[in-house]
């Protein structure tokens, strides 16, 4: 690990203003932040420390539940607002990472993790997303764990994050605030896939600093759930991941949120399974025909093929949870 300032500061326009430095980085949890450090993938050269700054509460109102950016992922995880109005959050959450993690980890650096690449954390291996021309070994070599949606020539990386799934199907937004003020973004705006430039992973600019995240009031979301497929149940991310909520009315689904993880570049929302389902009665054969189209344009490769029928049925398993739940 490389020489750092380090600032503790107590506001969000303290934190601004000393991240206002070039090469400066943020830490909340740390849990990201820390690791990148010692294998020396980022360098920063000052370290903010922002968990003094009154960034914490979960509250709801007409518009929907808001969530501060340094809660604590266990804590937003056994919250009664949660809990009650969104499981899928619930859910998402304490199928990411372990204990430990989860009680250190911040909602808003969950959102902000880098990718969990080999090649990426490897600084002897070239990588675009660390070192933009470099290349892409993962393309041809160790992909089993690799995006099969949204990937490019430069980038096959899948995002790592279980909430941002959840919270991409809720159509959830997060507030950036820096020097200039704040401004919402809806998420699944808010993360850019890879084309020509990995690197550029997100619309956070430079100084810029996650404050809250906001999900839209969607009374019926209490009929949702999020399951994920993994290699062990415990500290493992996602070979592929379901965020679930639906409406159904006289056994016919009058609406439904969909999104996948683990298979994308980004938290990949279903919109074609959306649209196949609606109007439609939540039956094993429609659901199976529905998520059969949540893989067009899949680009699998050598080693991740069978991320293909492992999305559908996911997602299948997630539906048919929800087919008997009040």
């Amino acid at each position: 690990m490389r020489p750092y300032d380090f600032a503790v500061t107590y506001s969000v326009a303290e934190a601004l203003d000393r991240a206002g430095a070039p090469n400066s980085a943020y830490l909340a949890g740390g849990t990201t932040l820390v690791d990148l450090m010692k294998l020396e993938v980022v360098t920063p050269s000052r370290v903010v420390d922002i968990n003094r700054v009154p960034l914490t509460g979960v509250r709801a109102d007409r518009y929907g539940l808001h969530i501060a950016a340094l809660e604590r992922m266990s804590d937003v995880a056994a919250h009664p607002l949660v809990r009650s109005r969104f499981p899928m959050l619930a859910d998402a959450l304490l199928a990411s990472a372990s204990p430990q993690l989860r009680n250190m980890a911040s909602i808003g650096g969950n959102l902000l993790q880098r990718s969990r690449c080999g090649y990426f954390r490897d600084t002897a291996t070239p990588c675009n997303k660390r070192t933009p021309g470099t290349g892409c070994p993962a393309i041809k070599g160790a992909n089993r764990t690799h995006a099969v949606l949204g990937t490019s020539d430069s980038c096959v990386s899948p995002h790592p994050s279980d909430l941002a799934v959840a919270l991409v199907a809720l159509d959830a937004s997060v507030r950036l605030t820096g020097r200039d003020g704040s401004r919402d973004v809806r998420l699944v705006d808010f993360y850019r896939l890879p084309g020509a430039t990995p690197h550029l992973e997100n619309e956070l600019r430079p100084g810029e600093l996650v404050t809250e995240v906001t999900v839209p009031r969607l009374d019926w979301a209490t009929r949702s759930t999020y399951v994920k497929v993994r290699d062990r149940a415990s500290y493992q991310f996602a070979l592929a991941s379901a965020a679930a909520a639906v409406l159904v009315h006289d056994g016919v689904v009058r609406d439904v949120r969909l999104a996948a993880g683990g298979v994308g570049t980004r938290p990949w929302r279903l919109a074609a399974v959306e649209d196949a389902l609606r109007g439609r009665p939540l039956r094993l054969d429609v659901v199976e025909e529905a998520a059969a189209l949540s893989t067009e344009g899949a680009r699998p490769l050598t080693h991740n093929g069978f991320k293909v029928p492992l999305l559908r049925r996911t997602i299948t398993r997630a539906l048919m949870k929800l087919a008997d739940r009040p």
